[in-house]
């Protein structure tokens, strides 16, 4: 296998990590409710550090944005509003159906049309060949493991009696489903983005680089919902003034979830250059196994599967290998 794409196996595997694990700190805040933790969150996630590492790795990013026309930044603007919806919905859908059902559905949509996507409309024509039958069959195996892990969780978790908050089980499903469909408009942002990455290698900048122009547009587009509902939670609930007096050390765990987050994606951005043509479909897909494998690990870790039932115990181990069995594959079909 060549150097480049151990290397984005490697990358990539370095980005699921910080993303299975960059909503962690949110449990080691204590004094600030949801709201205040998620605008910190959104703040340095989606704001200061993308401008930063543009304007630190992409010296002239001024002169690149100048010399694009107006046409260029629609694509990430718009795929990353929708995938900002999609991080609000995200938070409703699990709140309501719980974290297995929650996360069988938003994770798995979001990884097939993520993958699927652009592969098929950026390069339709390996979809036919032996590698794209190869890539095909890993990514049916890898829903098949996310829904394997989701059953698991359900089984740890207990049946499901209700749906927190009211509201009708159709009405839950349709959100969490609308989230599915549009969580991976992120990848889409940064594949159909491309064009301002291009400029930046016709400008000097290396391609491995070149993606950290595309995320402060692409994110920019995602600021909007996200911190529009937090700051309605803020007013509704009065929390503004919990930023005010006291220092709280709860605004360093959304700070080190902004830095977890970012860091996923930027480090996904450069994986997705050594993955080769297929960085985008593939790089997504490898992306969003890792981060569920990561995800899953912590709470065993963490104590979550202490208490868990036997059946559920190796229903979380048969997901896994099902996902380590996809990366496999998928990695072998980007060969």
């Amino acid at each position: 296998m060549p150097f480049a794409l151990w290397l984005g196996l490697l990358l990539t595997l370095a980005a699921g990590l910080f993303s299975g694990s960059s909503m962690l700190p949110m449990k080691f805040a204590k004094r600030w409710p949801w709201e205040n933790t998620w605008l910190v969150f959104t703040v340095v996630s989606l704001v200061i550090l993308p401008w930063t590492l543009a304007f630190t790795l992409l010296h002239n990013v001024a002169d690149v944005y100048a010399a694009l026309p107006a046409t260029a930044f629609v694509a990430p603007l718009v795929f990353g509003f929708g995938w900002g919806i999609a991080q609000v919905l995200f938070g409703l859908s699990i709140a309501r159906l719980g974290m297995a059902l929650g996360y069988a559905i938003i994770v798995g949509l979001g990884a097939l049309l993520g993958t699927l996507v652009p592969l098929f409309v950026k390069n339709r024509e390996i979809v036919a060949t032996g590698r794209g039958a190869l890539i095909l069959s890993g990514v049916a195996i890898m829903v098949l493991g996310i829904a394997v892990s989701a059953r698991a969780g359900k089984a740890r978790e207990g049946s499901l009696k209700r749906i927190a908050g009211g509201g009708s089980y159709a009405g839950a499903l349709a959100i969490a489903v609308l989230c599915g469909l549009m969580a991976p408009m992120l990848n889409f942002a940064f594949a159909f983005g491309q064009g301002i990455a291009q400029e930046a290698v016709r400008r000097g900048a290396s391609p491995q680089v070149a993606g950290y122009a595309v995320w402060p547009i692409a994110l920019l587009g995602g600021l909007i919902p996200n911190a529009a509902y937090s700051s309605w939670l803020l007013s509704r609930n009065h929390t503004w003034k919990r930023f005010g007096g006291a220092w709280c050390p709860d605004v360093w765990f959304g700070c080190l979830m902004g830095v977890l987050w970012m860091g996923a994606f930027a480090i996904y951005g450069v994986s997705s250059v050594y993955l080769g043509v297929l960085g985008t479909s593939v790089g997504w897909a490898l992306f969003q196994i890792f981060m569920i494998i990561t995800a899953n690990l912590s709470g065993v870790l963490t104590g979550e599967w202490k208490n868990a039932p036997a059946a559920a115990k190796r229903g979380l181990w048969a997901g896994l290998a099902l996902l380590a069995s996809a990366t496999t594959m998928i990695a072998a079909g980007n060969r």
